[in-house]
């Protein structure tokens, strides 16, 4: 099987190439389109607000992503103005008989400016193959938080991922140069590793959170408060900048998101979580 998921997918095979492209821009006062490029199955979405950061939902209208699959998505947010980008559902990474399930997110930040990155979980079926790459570029005074959350099966259904090939891989840098770099790999194996104490100890769900940003270092307190015993954060000083740090773990995507989203309330601000989670 092993050798099958990691075979190159065949070009008659391959169902989704979609790409999602959004620009946004300061003008009179409010957070704005400034442009929108839609390619397959990548929708965007735009609900509206009355204040506030723009708000964007991307949208996959394939459904979910198998072996051989392709979506990318480009955020630029320009000088002064901000962005929540997150998603309409959470995104499903079927079953592949061959190939490997690719998404790239390519986001930008401009001066002063700010980027919310929530997507909804990620859930990683059993015998799937699925590979992520996030390129952040930020200017030097912008601001950026990045969630990811994964939930390895659903639990409630019975469902539970013991054999999946999962990658993820961030590069975050702030005025050209790195200041966040992390590749996570779990497979083929997934079930026994989620098991282990050195692993996940048993727990199916998944997040990691980073915020960059002046005074990222000034809400660590409040952060490890919200975790408690489900996870752990950290914070530095970058360059003129702050990075904070934070990881959490739960035995299932409902009990994952009772911490979660209090800690994105806290560390967005005043934008709070987008009105998508709360449906």
């Amino acid at each position: 099987m092993l050798s099958r998921l990691e075979a190159p997918q065949s070009e008659a095979l391959q169902r989704v190439a979609a790409r999602g492209r959004l620009g946004v821009r300061l003008a009179h006062g409010r957070s704005r389109v400034a442009t929108l490029g839609q390619e397959g199955a990548a929708n965007i979405r735009m609900p509206k607000t009355v204040s506030g950061p723009l708000e964007a939902v991307l949208i996959n209208t394939a459904g979910g992503l198998t072996g051989g699959d392709r979506l990318a998505w480009e955020i630029d947010v320009g000088e002064a103005a901000a962005a929540t980008v997150t998603t309409q559902a959470s995104e499903k990474v079927y079953r592949a008989s061959s190939g490997v399930a690719e998404v790239e997110c390519r986001l930008t930040v401009g001066s002063a400016a700010r980027l919310a990155w929530l997507p909804q979980e990620t859930i990683v079926f059993d015998r799937s193959a699925f590979s992520r790459r996030l390129e952040v570029n930020l200017a030097k005074d912008a601001e950026a938080l990045i969630v990811e959350a994964t939930v390895f099966g659903r639990l409630s259904m019975g469902e539970r991922t013991k054999t999946a090939l999962f990658r993820d891989r961030w590069r975050i840098r702030q005025s050209g140069k790195l200041i966040h770099a992390e590749n996570f790999a779990i497979g083929p194996n997934v079930g026994a590793t989620l098991a282990r104490s050195a692993g996940m100890g048993g727990c199916h769900a998944m997040a990691t959170v980073l915020l960059v940003c002046r005074d990222a270092g000034d809400r660590l307190g409040e952060v490890r408060v919200i975790l408690g015993d489900a996870g752990a954060a950290s914070a530095w000083t970058v360059g003129g900048s702050g990075k904070l740090l934070a990881r959490l773990v739960a035995e299932d995507s409902y009990s994952l998101r009772r911490t979660l989203v209090p800690l994105i309330e806290l560390l967005n601000g005043r934008a709070g979580l987008p009105k998508v989670w709360s449906l």
